[in-house]
């Protein structure tokens, strides 16, 4: 249908009125720390949608993470901005509407529908409405194999929504009827006119798909790989093994764990559980700090070990079923271009495009199957190298385990790291507070040695004083002089002498 021109901006709502339930009780308020509504953006521009599943709140527990989360944080004009130029589909500008009337429209005509489910009528509409565009011309690019226009969003959306073949044949008899139909059911007249409509849309998808698969595939076996080959190739790793045996044996000596020819490499991240008799330490770190006075090449490992982190997030069984997938889909594209039809309409692109993708994809199937295969090979002999047994022990859970021995170790080398410093700058202060104490000590000593020598030759000093008076005759002279009598005042004098008269 032709678009119809934009209607006029609807006037401002009303103030909200007080909501009341039946018994005039107004609601209850949000539930404690789930807080009020999220905040409503209202952009310029339509934006193109994201295709999620929405979290209610009566899903949502008080612990969860949506009840604490502040995406609110992240908000400023800049990014909007940038939100609204990436994603804002203002090509279709044009075709906004009233989200009401669409509502109203689609109602009535689910009132007249003639063929298609209700539901599937309705959920169709809200696919269509995020389009809204001709349908000659979603034809006309499903029949080319548009890849520009047709997005791989828009695939699984039409896929999902798509009325069955049945129901598209059923609609075919009511061409005539074409302008007093829904537009759900406009759309599938025109769709029923696509021959084996539904193996098209889905070997598009799985072309369009096909790149994904093998971008979230193939790392994951290059990992495992270089996880199998670094771990057998690493000298280091081997004699870390062979100090553990060493220590283990001395450990174990005289139980039923002693003399053991090797141990499950499970067993690396139990060295944090054995602990030193005062608690201070324990073997994961001792060995640690073995290595670094004694083996620093054994730490090497931790480097050659690169790719054991990943391998550890690679699930073995997802890995085969994504393979086995891609090979149904794969055999399920060659049987449809083997018994296509011959194409009526000379833009229909199916075969001829999809012959080519068809080998070029096999191609790349092939290597991820001999990559995965070579992959299986490798973790086999690396298991049966270490004596693992693969049926208790998965993929993931193997490298998990040296994944994390690893990690443990590198971080009991820091942790050691520290513990020296911290005993070096506690050996630093008790250096410092004893040559302190020894330079206040021999400060003391020292100023009484001074005061001994002082009063010493004071003494001394008394002594010959005396001596030398002595013989000087000095001392007899001094007695025998007397000390002046102070002279009267005449005036007291005559005081005197007049009284007693």
């Amino acid at each position: 249908p032709p678009p119809l021109p934009p209607p006029p901006p609807p006037p401002p709502p009303p103030p909200p009125l007080p909501s009341f339930s039946s018994s005039g009780v107004p609601p209850p308020p949000p539930p404690i720390g789930f807080g009020g509504p999220k905040k409503e953006f209202k952009p310029q521009i339509t934006m193109k949608r994201l295709n999620w599943s929405k979290i209610r709140p009566h899903e949502m527990s008080e612990n969860c993470f949506w009840v604490v989360a502040a995406e609110d944080r992240f908000e400023n004009a800049g990014l909007l901005a940038k939100l609204s130029l990436t994603f804002g589909n203002q090509k279709m500008g044009k075709f906004l509407f009233n989200e009401a009337d669409e509502k109203k429209s689609i109602r009535k005509r689910i009132k007249e529908l003639k063929v298609l489910d209700p539901k599937i009528a309705q959920n169709l509409s809200i696919f269509l409405g995020s389009f809204r565009m001709p349908y000659q011309e979603i034809k006309r690019m499903i029949l080319e194999m548009d890849e520009e226009q047709l997005t791989e969003p828009m695939i699984q959306n039409l896929v999902k929504h798509l009325p069955e073949q049945e129901q598209l044949n059923a609609l075919a008899c009511f061409r005539n009827e074409y302008s007093s139909l829904s537009e759900p059911e406009q759309f599938g007249i025109v769709m029923s006119g696509v021959k084996r409509l539904r193996p098209r849309l889905n070997a598009l998808l799985f072309k369009l798909q096909f790149e994904e698969q093998v971008n979230n595939i193939k790392p994951d076996i290059m990992a495992v790989n270089a996880a199998c080959e670094e771990i057998k190739k690493s000298k280091s790793f081997s004699r870390m093994l062979e100090l553990v045996l060493f220590m283990g044996n001395y450990l174990n000596s005289g139980s039923r764990n002693a003399q053991s020819y090797g141990f499950d490499l499970s067993s690396l991240c139990k060295l944090k559980d054995t602990k030193s008799v005062d608690q201070k330490t324990t073997l994961l770190l001792f060995v640690a700090e073995v290595c670094e006075e004694k083996f620093p090449e054994i730490i090497r490992f931790t480097d050659d070990l690169q790719h054991v982190e990943k391998a550890s997030r690679v699930s073995a069984e997802n890995l085969e079923k994504n393979l086995k997938q891609m090979e149904r889909q794969l055999q399920q594209l060659e049987k449809d271009l083997e018994t296509f039809p011959p194409a009526e309409e000379t833009h229909d692109k199916f075969v001829t495009k999809m012959s080519i993708s068809f080998l070029t994809v096999t191609a790349h199937y092939q290597k991820l199957v001999i990559m995965h295969s070579n992959m299986g090979l490798l973790y086999q002999n690396l298991v049966e190298y270490f004596v693992i047994d693969s049926k208790k022990t998965t993929v993931e859970e193997f490298f998990t385990d040296i994944s994390n021995f690893r990690s443990m170790f590198m971080q009991a080398v820091k942790e050691n790291v520290k513990r020296r410093e911290a005993e070096e700058k506690q050996r630093r202060v008790k250096m410092a507070k004893e040559k302190a104490e020894r330079e206040k000590l021999e400060r003391q000593q020292k100023k009484k040695r001074l005061l001994e020598m002082n009063a010493e030759n004071d003494e001394t000093g008394v002594m010959d004083s005396l001596l030398e008076a002595l013989q000087s005759g000095a001392a007899f002279r001094d007695r025998r002089k007397r000390a002046p009598r102070p002279k009267a005042d005449s005036s007291c004098l005559y005081i005197l002498s007049s009284s007693g008269e």
